[in-house]
């Protein structure tokens, strides 16, 4: 499984509400308890609402509310183009626009979207 696509089924199964560990989710999605825990490193990075730690579990502090978000083929790829070309090292909005493509990438893992990593 894809870490896109992985990323994406952890908060799928966080918006439940309750306290996760690591070791279920990690036996939930077929890998290894310390992929784990980097992945929620990962998530928490990118401003989603994850709190815990390893050894006690995880858990979406606020609901999680996405609208649904429906991109044709061409202007996804438009908004991966501009995202990538103003996360290029030296632009002042780098980071933010990393942020927003490994996002993107996050909620669309259908899209095939490669992120730095």
């Amino acid at each position: 499984m894809k870490r896109d696509a992985r990323l994406y089924d952890i908060v799928q199964v966080l918006r439940d509400g309750r306290l996760h560990t690591a070791s279920e989710l990690a036996q939930r999605l077929g890998v290894s308890t310390r992929t784990i825990w980097r992945d929620m490193e990962m998530l928490a990075a990118t401003g989603l609402p994850v709190t815990g730690e390893r050894g006690l579990g995880y858990i979406l502090r606020a609901p999680l509310m996405l609208p649904p978000t429906m991109l044709t083929p061409e202007e996804l790829e438009a908004l991966v183009e501009g995202l990538r070309h103003v996360g290029q090292e030296g632009n002042p909005r780098a980071k933010a626009a990393r942020s927003l493509l490994y996002k993107v990438a996050t909620l669309l893992p259908q899209s095939g979207i490669e992120t730095e990593g």
